[in-house]
């Protein structure tokens, strides 16, 4: 194997590496990729979760950044496998909410949240690789317009849109990025998906991605974390794949089944309309006497 130029894994960097920090720079980059203004991460927030989810803890990164205008935000990055992934999503980010948001002062100082989430699976149908949902408003029913709510901010009352305070989510589907990478946000796409990082990046985070994240910068211990990494997530990638095909076999199987009795009910059916004896119809469609009656 040529480990030349070979980088870790996103979301193994994000378990181990990118809570360090010194690498914050790479996550800034992410997300100055992906709201289109510089972001600064000023410190981590580490969300206290059930004994049961331990592990999920690692799988997601709560921080407190701000922006180019110097505001606070908050940034959620998800990297979990979820079957309800809506909702989880949703209940991640109140649970971080209701932790860091105790106080007036903290309430006033956040100008806006985002949830950021990197799926490396199939999470559904689309065919676009990044998806940004923030229709939060206020619509009238009858008359169409937009609610403005009063909202205190530097002891002054303004009116303020919902869409400005609620949520702004962001779901990076990786799987379906098939392009040549030449934006940004592309070379992104281009890293979380194959690997792969432009010797002549200029791409924010990126740079310091090819610095942070090399495969041979790790010592033997984490090497050997990281590979069995690799291996769960190749086990899991084919356990889900069978699945899948099980699933569609079966789906078929049943189809095909319903299908035939289906057509032996409409034979039955039309032999019973033409008088032919129950005995008979029962030998030339297979269904039972009591089946036939009931037609």
């Amino acid at each position: 194997m040529n480990f030349e130029n070979k980088y870790i894994r996103f979301d193994w960097a994000v378990k181990r590496m990118l809570r360090d920090k010194a690498n914050f720079g790479v996550l800034e980059g992410l997300i100055t990729v992906l709201l289109g203004e510089p972001v600064h991460i000023v410190e981590l927030l580490e969300s206290e979760v059930p004994m049961a989810f331990e592990d999920d803890k690692f799988k997601r990164l709560d921080v407190l950044a701000t922006n180019k205008g110097g505001e606070k935000i908050i940034v959620e990055l998800h990297l979990t496998r979820y079957l309800y992934y809506l909702e989880c999503i949703l209940f991640g980010l109140g649970r971080t909410l209701s932790k860091y948001l105790q106080h007036d002062t903290e309430r006033d100082a956040i100008r806006k949240v985002y949830s950021i989430s990197v799926v490396f699976f199939d999470i559904g149908r689309g065919c676009d690789y990044l998806y940004i949902s923030s229709k939060n408003k206020f619509e009238g029913v009858n008359t169409h317009d937009t609610l403005y709510l009063n909202s205190k901010e530097y002891n002054s009352i303004y009116l303020k849109t919902p869409e400005e305070v609620f949520p702004e989510y962001y779901i990076i589907r990786v799987n379906e990025f098939n392009d040549v990478a030449k934006t940004p946000l592309e070379e992104w796409m281009d890293y979380l998906k194959n690997g792969h990082i432009k010797d002549d990046t200029t791409a924010p985070g990126l740079c310091e991605a090819k610095e942070k994240l090399q495969y041979l910068s790790m010592d033997k211990k984490d090497r050997i974390a990281y590979e069995r990494h690799l291996d769960a997530i190749m086990v899991q990638e084919d356990v889900l794949s069978t699945a899948k095909l099980e699933g569609h076999a079966e789906g078929h199987a049943e189809g095909l089944a319903e299908g035939l009795a289906e057509g032996r009910a409409d034979v039955a059916c039309n032999l019973k309309k033409m008088g032919l004896p129950i005995e008979k119809i029962v030998q030339a469609t297979g269904l039972t006497p009591e089946e036939i009656e009931k037609l």
